[in-house]
Parts: structure tokens; C-alpha cells; sequence
């Protein structure tokens, strides 16, 4: 019987290349953009023949890496995934390392590494010298936005391949519930300096059962794009947190958007992006170096932002043996467990078993 294991991934790395194009076709008057842009593409479609000889000698290499740079914040929103990691206080990745991991990935293919926090650009300095090292990869940085003052809006406007995606949930009211009073009108003056210079940039909105409506209505599109927004990325709502097991998207909720963000991409002058995306297109997760691994402060190599389990750290172990861990391999051995639950995220639902491979047991 002929493998057909790989296909998923073959979606997937089509899937990249063709956001990447639409993303280029949406800012093509701006040459300023465009040729970053299209230097990018190119190395995408490199990136994937890197991959392929690295899969056929049995390392599999993600497309996507999520690095969370730092557990630090400026706010202390309900519900983030970070504070619900409950971790201990660790030691942040030191520079050196931090950089290491982003040059080790770029050599094994990575197409593109998501700068995460915490609040990142509190180590802005670190963002910008490593997104210049590397002009090749895209680095997307999803922040809350609040320290983007006007010299930090200056430099990101000569750093082409970081892509800012600024957290809102919805309009004023839904923000500054979660985030702080007048967060969102902080928020509209930092999209305002990006926006005067002509930044590719874009909003990340929680998706959550409570706000869906709001946040997929044409109405909160229509504004977002007014502010400069040409990004969108729905997150979906994981209940980091117990009790909050009922802003979980609905089965049906979760269709819909898949349907809702196919539309908008057609309808507006921007790209939206729903994450984790459409599942079953891909026979579950994605996580696991699926398609994306999770670094953490500390530099530990793990599934996925929301299962911070791992048996492998970066600050001593070579991302491409940490690749092939016993606890990323065994994961990808067993699809069925990255099947999607109705909990919000599969490999948390069935998380009494991933520790206890993380165990050894």
C-alpha cells in the first residue's frame, strides 16, 4: 500500500506558499514591501526541498516555529496561556542561545519562527538584531502592542520581515474587559504609527464562543482594516484556565469559521489566518513538529504553546537531535491523540498521557 502519510504536509507547505503570494499581491504597489516579500516566498519554496531531503533521512522538520522569547508582561489579561502554564520560574534563554536556535532552525528549513511572549519586545533588542540576521525568514511577533512608541514603530519600519500582530478582542468594550481600562485606545495609537509608515501589520483576536459573533462580523473587519490592519489571526480559545471550559468554540462555530475566514479572504484587502486552523485537512494537530514545535523562555522544545511538555532543551540540546525526541516522536506516531476534542485542544485533553510520556512510563 502506497504511503500517504506525507500528503498532510504537502497541504500545509502549499498552504504557506499561497498565503504568502496573496500576502504579496495585497501589498504590490508598495515595492518597499514587495521585494521583502517576495525575497521571503522564495526562500519558502527552498525551505521545502530542505525539508524534504531532511524527512527522507527521518528528521522532520516543522515549517512553523513558535518561540516565546520571555514569561515577562506589561498587563495580566484573564485567561492567557502563559499564565495558565502554571510554570515555575525559569531562566530566560540568553541571548546567545536564543540566537543559536534561530540560526540552527533557519539552517534546517524553518520557513517561519512566531516571536511570542509574555510581552516579547520587552527584549526588542534581541527581536531586531535576529529578524536582521535572518531577512530570509518571516517572523511574525504577536504582541499586546503597548510599548510601540514612536522609535520602536521607526525601527520595525526597516525590519521588513517582522510582522507585528497586535492582540485585540473584538471592540472597546471586549478589549478593555480582558486587557485594562483604555487599552484599546492605547492600541489605536500604536496601530496609527504603523500605519503612517506604512507597516504590514495585523490584528490577533481570541475567538472564543462568547465573542464570536462580534469578532467574524463585517462590522469589526471593516474597522480593523480602517486602522491599517491587513492581517487577521483567530486564535481559538483553549481553556488554559478551569472553569472556563464554556468559551470553548462550538463544533458548529468551529465549521463556521473555517467558512467565515475562506470568505473574507475573498472579500477583503487582507489575509486571514484561523489557528489551529482546519484540522481535518490535515488529519488532526499540527503540533508536535507536525507542522509546528513550541520553544519556551527557558528553551524547552515542546508540542504546542498549550501543552508545555518536554523532554528536550534547546539550551543544551541541538534543535535537530531535540527534533527527534522520544516524546515529539511518539506523538506523531499516534494521530488519533491530535485528533480535535471538543476540550478546545487535543494533546490538553489528553494530557494525563502525554506526561506520563514525558515520564518515561
Amino acid at each position: 500500500m502506497k504511503d500517504t502519510s506525507h500528503l498532510y504536509r504537502e497541504t500545509f507547505d502549499t498552504a504557506i506558499g499561497e498565503t504568502l503570494s496573496q500576502a504579496i499581491r495585497i501589498i504590490a504597489a508598495d515595492p518597499a514591501l514587495v521585494i521583502p516579500g517576495s525575497v521571503i516566498l522564495h526562500h519558502q519554496r527552498k525551505a521545502v526541498i530542505v525539508r524534504k531531503q531532511h524527512e527522507q533521512k527521518g528528521l522532520l522538520v516543522p515549517p512553523v516555529m513558535i518561540v516565546s522569547i520571555t514569561s515577562r508582561c506589561n498587563l495580566a489579561c484573564a485567561g492567557c496561556y502563559m499564565h495558565g502554564r502554571h510554570e515555575k520560574p525559569a531562566s530566560e534563554m540568553n541571548p546567545e542561545v536564543l540566537a543559536s536556535v534561530v540560526d540552527q532552525a533557519g539552517d534546517l528549513g524553518v520557513s517561519i519562527i512566531v516571536i511570542a511572549g509574555g510581552e516579547p519586545l520587552v527584549r526588542q533588542d534581541e527581536i531586531f538584531r535576529i529578524a536582521k540576521a535572518h531577512p530570509r525568514i518571516l517572523f511574525p511577533l504577536f504582541t499586546n502592542g503597548l510599548l510601540i512608541d514612536e522609535k520602536m514603530a521607526e525601527t520595525i519600519a526597516v525590519s521588513r520581515n517582522i510582522v507585528p500582530v497586535i492582540s485585540f478582542e473584538g471592540f472597546r468594550e471586549e478589549t478593555d474587559l480582558r486587557r485594562g481600562s483604555g487599552v484599546y485606545d492605547r492600541l489605536l495609537v500604536a496601530c496609527s504609527r504603523l500605519k503612517r509608515r506604512n507597516i504590514f501589520f495585523g490584528c490577533s483576536v481570541t475567538t472564543s464562543r462568547e465573542n464570536f459573533d462580534r469578532v467574524t462580523s463585517d462590522a469589526f473587519i471593516r474597522q480593523m482594516i480602517g486602522i491599517g490592519a491587513r492581517v487577521f489571526t483567530c486564535v481559538e480559545y483553549v481553556p488554559m484556565e478551569p472553569g472556563t471550559e464554556n468559551l470553548v468554540l462550538t463544533i458548529e462555530q468551529k465549521k463556521v469559521l473555517q467558512i467565515v475566514l475562506a470568505d473574507f479572504n475573498r472579500k477583503f484587502p487582507a489575509l486571514f489566518i484561523g489557528f489551529p486552523g482546519d484540522e481535518d485537512a490535515y488529519g488532526g494537530c499540527l503540533a508536535a513538529g507536525r507542522g509546528f514545535v513550541h520553544v519556551s523562555p527557558s528553551g524547552d522544545l515542546e508540542p504546542c504553546p498549550a501543552a508545555p511538555y518536554s523532554d528536550a532543551n534547546l539550551a543544551t540540546v541541538p534543535l535537530k537531535e531535540a527534533l527527534q525526541s522520544r516524546l515529539l516522536a511518539r506523538l506523531r506516531e499516534v494521530p488519533e491523540v491530535l485528533t480535535e476534542s471538543e476540550g478546545g485542544c487535543a494533546l490538553r485533553a489528553n494530557r494525563a498521557w502525554v506526561h506520563e510520556l514525558v515520564a518515561g512510563e
